[in-house]
């Protein structure tokens, strides 16, 4: 089978049901960063890190997967992979795991520190732009909740989880400093 169909040369392409749409239309934004999502765990996943960290990423990876299948299914009734509020759950627990280790934030702090804090505060904003998409399809759509719910808990998680990286390699939270530039 060829990668290429040629199907979608003229911007339109299939959701699960075979409805056809256009490339633009808000559920292919929505899955679309659902997918870049899991390609920036991925490149996370190719650096040095713990087992646990390593565990928790490879799971959400899996887990994007069943939040694209459940975007691209337009039929609600259909209950075929569905995220559901345990994914949800699994999330908040680590969260809830993970966050006592941190020192409490007294002000914003930057994205940065290690290059793999670095690359989980990037996926932290994907994650966030893929919920923005995920709302946006809402208005118009009926969709299942927790598809929502869960790209917001995985953002959370990812924030916790680049502290946690920069805490367990000694690299301080970069705090953010007004600057009072005049050029």
């Amino acid at each position: 089978m060829k990668i290429y169909t040629k199907t979608g040369d003229e911007g339109k392409t299939s959701l699960f049901d075979n409805t056809r749409v256009w490339k633009s239309h808000d559920r292919i934004m929505s899955y679309g960063a659902v997918d870049e999502l899991n390609s920036s765990i991925g490149i996370a996943l190719s650096l040095e890190l713990d087992d646990e960290i390593k565990e928790i990423l490879v799971k959400i990876q899996n887990d994007l997967f069943v939040v694209g299948s459940d975007l691209a299914n337009p039929d609600i009734s259909n209950k075929t992979t569905r995220t559901t509020e345990e994914m949800v759950t699994f999330l908040e627990d680590k969260i809830d795991l993970l966050e006592p280790q941190l020192s409490e934030l007294t002000s914003f702090i930057l994205p940065g520190g290690s290059l793999l804090a670095s690359i989980l505060h990037l996926s932290r904003t994907i994650s966030r732009r893929a919920e923005t998409h995920v709302v946006s399809l809402l208005r118009t759509e009926e969709i299942n909740k927790f598809a929502g719910i869960y790209l917001n808990r995985v953002s959370d998680l990812m924030f916790v989880l680049a502290r946690i990286v920069n805490h367990r390699k000694n690299i301080p939270d970069v705090v953010w400093t007004p600057l009072n530039n005049t050029l």
